[in-house]
């Protein structure tokens, strides 16, 4: 088993856990039927892995969409909240070694990577927000375009006052309300 796999039991408590958060909201997934899904999750270890890297964060990763092109189901973050296991980090490592004092633990692109899944783009982000209210109290950082990141800014998004906010930052803050929301195709 390589270490980027589940041991079976870990597996199917996690099938067990998506199957229950799946069944509970329907409304973020019309027309697609679990069995497919989980036939997707069994056949890919590595994505089941990414997961329950989503999951033990704090992530709560969710079906929203299936793409009909590429056969792929599309898992993204629905936590509440930014997921409480990826807060505090500044942008990417070039912000993160930027920093002289008090750094941060990690940083949100190397987290993704390790993670195996992907930052959340500001349309997909919108898209998230059309299925319930999140980020109410915390925000989360989003994928930021090379022409603002080059001059040393990064993304975020929040909700306030019924609506999606996009903000801006310099990409090596940090605060204890700010994560990031990844998806995962499978």
């Amino acid at each position: 088993m390589s270490n980027k796999e589940l041991p079976i039991e870990q597996r199917e408590e996690l099938l067990e856990v998506l199957k229950d958060r799946f069944e509970k909201n329907m409304n973020r997934h019309e027309g697609l039927e679990w069995e497919k899904v989980q036939m997707k999750l069994e056949a890919n270890t590595g994505k089941l892995w990414s997961l329950n890297e989503m999951e033990v964060t704090g992530g709560e990763p969710d079906v929203v969409d299936y793409d009909n092109e590429t056969d792929e189901y599309i898992f993204y973050d629905c936590a509440a909240e930014s997921p409480k296991g990826r807060r505090s980090v500044c942008y990417d490592r070039e912000a993160l070694e930027s920093r002289k004092k008090h750094k941060p633990e990690n940083s949100v692109m190397d987290m993704a990577s390790a993670m195996g899944i992907e930052l959340l783009t500001e349309e997909q982000y919108r898209e998230l927000q059309k299925l319930g209210e999140f980020d109410r109290k915390t925000s989360s950082w989003i994928q930021t375009p090379t022409d603002i990141r080059t001059l040393g800014g990064a993304l975020f998004c929040d909700r306030r006052y019924g609506h999606v906010f996009v903000y801006h930052n310099g990409a090596d803050s940090y605060y204890a309300a700010r994560g990031f929301r990844g998806s995962l195709r499978v």
